[in-house]
């Protein structure tokens, strides 16, 4: 119980995006305050299906999951179908959920592994009366009630306007670009928003990987693309904060230190600590935990019948050396010791 306790002081009132009209492709929005309910009028049940929790990104959002589950007393269910690669599995799990008849769910929330994957099951779920909200990884059905996310074409814009901001004197700089799993609806934000900041820049991406987010996948991506460059080098290397951890360990294997810089596109404790020893210079925080917390708050209002934004997000802001000190981790990091909850209120 401490993990949960120890953040402190409340994460609201907070300032957040809000998309009008919900769900819009260009990106129209507008900020509000955000404060969630205090309780729940009864003990609702939510099942949460996952991609994985094989790095500290998604056990922030099982943190933050669990921690506004027990705040507003609801039974949350948390399913994680074992990696990106595994689409198969949260249709199965997804269908589980759909299928219990002991213990019926009320709500669906979603980390989805493709943006289209699970379309069918969504579906039947609103056959079903069952509402389903889109946590951060982004899906295309039009049949999700609610979303919860950010939008990580701003989580790679940021990041490559950062980027042009480092050599500007600099005829061209070279970049590795490991944006993520193929077919993820985050990655093809994230790697949208990253190239046109770098569109018609001194700026050049000269090789670029997809792939899982476990670290040694992404480990073999960067080592494999260094590999294949004519001097087996690049200025940067830019990617999901899981890229960003290995390819910190690969720039000091290689003696490339000086020579190649590290960035990601989104944060994780690794990246925090690189940051703090100045082995990455920087990632946008899209307040991980928040995004999950704001997607248990939705759905109780859902439920309850009271308003609710039907597409949300907190706002991005970019972590680097000169502002890291005066940040609130909380909103990003699970507690230290924190390990994963997969059942509250049962």
């Amino acid at each position: 119980m401490s993990t949960f306790a120890a953040e402190r002081p409340p994460w609201y009132p907070l300032t957040v995006d809000v998309w009008e009209p919900p769900f819009n492709t260009k990106r129209l929005r507008v900020t509000r305050s955000y404060s969630p309910l205090q309780q729940a009028s009864k003990q609702w049940r939510f099942c949460v299906l996952i991609p994985h929790l094989k790095d500290a990104f998604w056990l922030a959002v099982n943190y933050g999951l669990a921690a506004q589950a027990r705040d507003l007393g609801i039974a949350v269910s948390v399913f994680e179908a074992g990696g990106y690669e595994r689409l198969d599995v949260q249709r199965r799990q997804f269908d589980l959920c759909l299928q219990q008849r002991d213990k019926p769910v009320d709500g669906i929330i979603v980390g989805a592994i493709t943006a289209d994957g699970l379309n069918a099951q969504i579906a039947q779920a609103r056959r079903q009366g069952i509402p389903v909200l889109d946590l951060i990884n982004g899906i295309s059905s039009a049949d999700i009630t609610a979303r919860s996310a950010v939008d990580y074409y701003d989580s790679g814009f940021q990041t490559g306007e950062y980027l042009k901001s480092l050599d500007p004197d600099a005829a061209e700089v070279s970049v590795a670009w490991f944006p993520g799993p193929d077919g993820a609806g985050w990655v093809a934000a994230g790697d949208a928003g990253f190239r046109d900041a770098l569109a018609g820049s001194h700026a050049r991406i000269v090789a670029s990987r997809n792939g899982d987010t476990g670290k040694a996948t992404q480990a073999k991506l960067i080592a494999a693309a260094l590999d294949e460059l004519p001097d087996k080098s690049v200025d940067y290397i830019v990617g999901t904060t899981v890229s960003a951890e290995a390819a910190v360990g690969i720039v000091r294997s290689r003696g490339l230190e000086g020579r190649t810089k590290v960035l990601a596109y989104y944060f994780g404790p690794g990246v925090n600590r690189g940051i703090r020893r100045g082995s990455i210079l920087a990632a946008p925080s899209d307040s991980t935990v928040i995004q999950a917390r704001i997607a248990i708050d939705t759905m109780v209002r859902i439920m309850e019948g009271q308003p609710y934004f039907a597409h949300v997000g907190p706002r991005i802001q970019l972590i680097d050396r000169h502002n890291i000190d005066d940040w609130d981790t909380s909103t990003t990091l699970a507690p230290r010791g924190f390990r994963p909850v997969f059942s509250v209120g049962d």
